[in-house]
């Protein structure tokens, strides 16, 4: 444990930042910020093997589920929460958890992440079984309260994921199916929020939206299955309705879309009764 270098926290590669001036601290930030789909990159191998037991379990009926503290957690939860709207998938199938629980998603809750007991009764509250997996998120790779939850679920027989920012750590250790996302050092020293939290959020998007279209949830290029929850959505589900019934009649396609709730729903629909024009 001792040897664990955590690349997180070495000194930035930037000196003085408070001298710079505005353009110089954002074109510094820009350059950091290319480097990180350059490290997801290499990470694309464990990637796939986490994606491919996620599919195969929740194909199964199993569930998601994300837990970290502090800004890996919020990651969890923000895509957690967007599966629903986007894939109509029901609220309780991708679950993010957070250390503090959920005052801790606006305010830092101290010491939150340091029990290595809460996560698993945090998980525990869900009735957790061996259907589901759990991914860990942690940049560090050290955060207790994570690796604690990783450390139960693997005795009681349920997969688990990682995604962290530091090569061989101690969360990766506690996982079946780690990811490292290496950054290397923050632009402001130890500021895990900025490349380690893009890194974590390239990696989530890529588990969701991948598993999601392994559910079905995705036809062609088109999210079919989204809650029409505003304007923008409901329009875009028209267009997807006109597109795939050949319509040119919005308000017809608008009509037949909020009656069936969903693009997929109204199309089927559509198709069943024979009245789809081809």
């Amino acid at each position: 444990m001792n040897k664990f270098q955590k690349v997180t926290e070495q000194s930035s590669n930037y000196r003085h930042l408070e001298k710079m001036t505005v353009e110089e601290i954002l074109i510094n930030i820009n350059n950091e910020d290319k480097t990180v789909p350059l490290a997801v990159a290499k990470a694309l191998p464990q990637i796939e093997k986490l994606v491919s037991i996620i599919g195969d379990k929740m194909l199964a009926g199993g569930r998601l589920f994300y837990i970290g503290a502090g800004t890996s957690g919020r990651l969890g939860i923000v895509d957690a929460s967007e599966c629903p709207p986007t894939y109509g998938v029901p609220y309780g199938l991708v679950i993010g958890i957070i250390a503090g629980g959920e005052k801790a998603i606006t305010q830092a809750v101290e010491f939150a992440e340091d029990s290595k007991e809460d996560g698993w009764a945090d998980l525990q509250k869900f009735c957790i079984t061996d259907k589901d997996v759990v991914i860990g998120l942690a940049a560090s790779g050290t955060t207790p309260y994570v690796i604690g939850s990783l450390e139960e679920c693997r005795k009681n027989n349920i997969i688990t994921g990682s995604i962290s920012c530091n090569p061989n750590s101690p969360v990766s250790a506690a996982a079946d199916y780690p990811v490292e996302v290496v950054v290397g050092p923050e632009f402001v020293t130890g500021s895990t929020r900025m490349k380690s939290g893009t890194a974590q959020k390239l990696v989530l998007n890529m588990i969701s939206t991948t598993v999601m279209i392994q559910l079905g949830r995705v036809e062609d290029n088109k999210m079919v299955n989204m809650q029409l929850t505003n304007v923008k959505l409901v329009d875009r589900g028209v267009k997807m309705v006109m597109d795939k019934l050949n319509m040119n009649d919005y308000e017809t396609a608008k009509e037949l879309l909020l009656k069936h709730g969903s693009v997929k729903k109204a199309v089927n629909a559509m198709q069943m009764s024979g009245h789809a024009q081809h």
